[in-house]
């Protein structure tokens, strides 16, 4: 799985819930509420003042691409 800022996050933990830390590091505490789950990457940097480019680097090298 490639993630883009418009990944789904709830998808994206569906696929591979290792990937849940690095949305707790950036204060994403919220990850089973339906909202946060129906979030992309990029709404959720944005509702939380995190750099979305920086996080979708991350989730891809922790995903292997």
């Amino acid at each position: 799985m490639i993630v883009t800022k418009d990944t789904i996050i709830g998808t994206l933990l569906d696929t591979d819930p290792s990937v849940a830390p690095y949305f707790l590091e950036i204060g994403m505490h919220c990850l089973g509420c339906p909202s946060a789950r129906g979030e992309s990457i990029a709404e959720a940097c944005m509702v939380h003042g995190t750099d979305a480019d920086a996080l979708v680097e991350k989730l891809n090298k922790h995903l292997g691409n």
